[in-house]
C-alpha cells in the first residue's frame, strides 16, 4: 500500500474525531442544522410525510468543498 493513503486515512479519522467532538459537545447548539428556510417538508394528516433537507445539502457541500480546497492547498503529500 502507499503511504500516502495511511496519510489520507489518518487524515479522515482526525476529520471524524473532530466532527464527533463537535456533535457532542455543541449537539443542542446545531438543532437549527436541518431546518433551514428552504427545506422542503410535506406532511401528512395520518403523522407520515416527507423531509428533503435541499437547502441544508447545499450548506454542507459548500463548506465540505472550502474545508477540501484548502487542505489540498496545504498539505502535501
Amino acid at each position: 500500500m502507499n503511504s500516502a493513503v495511511g496519510k489520507y486515512i489518518i487524515l479522515i479519522g482526525g476529520a471524524l474525531v473532530l466532527i464527533g467532538t463537535i456533535v457532542y459537545f455543541f449537539g443542542d447548539k446545531l438543532n437549527w442544522l436541518g431546518r433551514l428556510p428552504g427545506d422542503i417538508r410535506i406532511e401528512g394528516k395520518n403523522g407520515g410525510g416527507f423531509y428533503f433537507p435541499i437547502v441544508t445539502c447545499i450548506v454542507v457541500s459548500i463548506l465540505l468543498n472550502l474545508i477540501i480546497v484548502l487542505v489540498r492547498r496545504f498539505w502535501e503529500p
